[in-house]
């Protein structure tokens, strides 16, 4: 008989070559397990992952940001891997998790911060920049669009529509965390290879994403979609924060279409495409980080 595998802690022990820490704050009514890195007087980055990742997803960028001289914060985002998980789709609208980043960044003393998102905390970003505008100093977005794009996107896009099924399915009761759920996760596990190049996530890394979804299990994740759909869009939709948005142009859920006219949306954007990477562009490109370090690292001048 083999003996039973022990999956790893999917805390900041997973960077215990690195001086990392796991905390857990409760910001907006909600605890979350967050992993902390760098200077605390340093210039404050906030990076939000999305689904079906969690903080680990931004491993490559942490180090990198603190040796460039940053104090890094990387949130489980609500129900997601060792944060809590409030019931209910109301807990999930984007003003809630807005709120939760805008908490989370008064919670280091401090009055704004840089806040980069990928994928669901690329919505994330948008919203906290759009709905508190003073409390953004530099937004990174990272293969997700305007939400203004997305919405009308889908109402003129036929494509879009189709490459936004699952959107669609997790509206539905019950079935989406079904699927997710049965055959220890191998569709979660599906939408991480499916969306990626191959040999991005290697054996090691996905063991350490299905440990994650364990803690929490997938209900919460899809209530992220539900919670989307009942969202109010901010009061107003141009984003006046200095913007990079980084596109990998094969990304098969989002026509890079959408990636340049979210620029038209930012009174201070730039748009940098990667020809051949995914929608996991971070994981794929180390020019990604090169370019969020030259855009965090530059004054509060335009460019």
């Amino acid at each position: 008989m083999s003996a039973t595998k022990i999956l790893p802690n999917t805390d900041a022990s997973l960077l215990a070559d690195y001086d990392v820490e796991s905390i857990y704050r409760t910001v907006n009514d909600v605890q979350l397990h967050i992993v902390t890195a760098g200077d605390p007087d340093a210039p404050l980055v906030i990076l939000l992952h999305g689904h079906p990742d969690f903080w680990y997803g931004w491993r490559d960028q942490i180090i990198s940001l603190v040796e460039a001289g940053f104090r890094v914060i990387v949130p489980d985002q609500r129900g997601c891997n060792l944060s809590e998980a409030p019931d209910g789709v109301e807990a999930y609208r984007l003003s809630e998790l807005s709120a939760d980043v805008c908490e989370l960044i008064h919670s280091e003393g401090r009055e704004s911060a840089h806040v980069v998102g990928h994928d669901f905390g690329g919505f994330v970003a948008w919203n906290v920049a759009l709905r508190q505008p003073s409390i953004v100093d530099r937004l990174g977005i990272l293969n997700v669009p305007h939400p203004t794009v997305y919405w009308d996107t889908l109402k003129s896009s036929p494509q879009q529509i189709a490459r936004s099924w699952y959107v669609w399915l997790y509206q539905l009761p019950k079935l989406p965390e079904w699927m997710l759920s049965r055959n220890n996760m191998d569709n979660m596990v599906a939408s991480l290879e499916v969306t990626s190049n191959p040999g991005t996530f290697d054996e090691e890394t996905i063991e350490r994403y299905r440990a994650a979804w364990r803690h929490t299990g997938v209900h919460p994740r899809i209530n992220w979609y539900r919670g989307f759909r009942r969202s109010e869009n901010p009061s107003h939709d141009t984003v006046t924060q200095p913007t990079l948005i980084c596109w990998g142009k094969d990304d098969i859920a989002l026509l890079p279409s959408m990636a340049r006219m979210s620029v038209d949306y930012c009174e201070n954007g730039q748009l940098r495409m990667f020809p051949n990477a995914s929608h996991w562009v971070h994981f794929e490109r180390e020019e990604v980080t090169e370019e969020l370090l030259h855009h965090l690292s530059k004054s509060s001048s335009p460019y």
